[in-house]
């Protein structure tokens, strides 16, 4: 299946469209992980997925967790992928973006050595980032359009914005497996940027430890035929507890952000 079709899948077993970022960092990890294994992160991983598989659209593991452990950290995110069911897509936040050579690096990275699902990209440098993808029209591509982070106001205070340019060159360009990565912190944005892109998936960080506001989310982020959402969360669920009873709290954390969202599709 490619990337629509696997999510669309797992979205209706589950019941879900909750995406767990699996952004774990090392320091983080509890105690007891890394004095009982040698691969702490891919415990600390694996026993997040064992607690959560049935209640997710998708999981997400952050590139740069893994590359500040270098060796170690590359072999955990490549036994986590490998872990993570089938069914479930995958989706590499790495935010690659860059011209077409170096592109290609990161699709043949992401798709053919770790192979993911999807992978977060920034599109800054124009058509260059997503023409490489032509060749993985089964993957999925979620562009930058506005992000979650506070400093993201830093391109939002003009007439002209950033973001309704990049949804217009995603409109231009009509691949079908172009995405949006739409912070969850944006309310009043987010439905202007449904508007623009009324059929694209749209990637929603920001709920939990960044503060969105999970009814601004559901009533200005779904589409009409189907939600069209991965709503992601990181911290607030893997880190719900850093004590042996990590994945319990983590599975709570899941299943509480699951039904918060099927609340508002009813």
């Amino acid at each position: 299946m490619n990337f629509i079709e696997k999510y669309e899948a797992i979205s209706l077993k589950n019941y879900s469209f909750v995406c767990v970022g699996l952004d774990s960092e090392y320091e983080r990890i509890p105690e007891f992980l890394k004095t009982h294994y040698k691969d702490p992160i891919f415990q600390f991983n694996k026993k997040i997925i064992n607690a959560t598989q049935d209640m997710v659209a998708a999981y997400k593991p952050n590139l740069a967790f893994y590359l500040a452990q270098g060796e170690r950290g590359i072999s955990a995110l490549q036994r986590t992928i490998n872990y993570i069911p089938d069914e479930i897509p995958v989706i590499l936040d790495c935010k690659a973006g860059d011209i077409g050579n170096t592109m290609r690096q990161y699709a043949q990275a992401a798709f053919d050595k770790l192979k993911v699902d999807a992978i977060t990209a920034n599109p800054l440098m124009g058509k260059n980032v997503v023409d490489v993808f032509d060749n993985y029209s089964e993957k999925y591509i979620f562009l930058l359009v506005l992000t979650s982070n506070p400093s993201s106001v830093d391109f939002l205070n003009n007439e002209s914005q950033l973001y309704t340019k990049v949804c217009e060159k995603i409109k231009e360009w009509n691949k079908e497996n172009l995405g949006a990565v739409v912070g969850a912190t944006k309310g009043e944005e987010i439905g202007e940027i449904r508007r623009l892109l009324p059929n694209n998936i749209f990637l929603l960080p920001g709920l939990g430890a960044q503060g969105g506001n999970i009814s601004q989310v559901m009533e200005n982020a779904t589409a009409k035929s189907h939600p069209r959402i991965i709503v992601n969360s990181s911290r607030s669920i893997i880190f719900a507890s850093e004590e042996e009873d990590f994945a319990r709290k983590a599975a709570k954390a899941t299943e509480d952000l699951r039904k918060r969202i099927n609340h508002f599709l009813k």
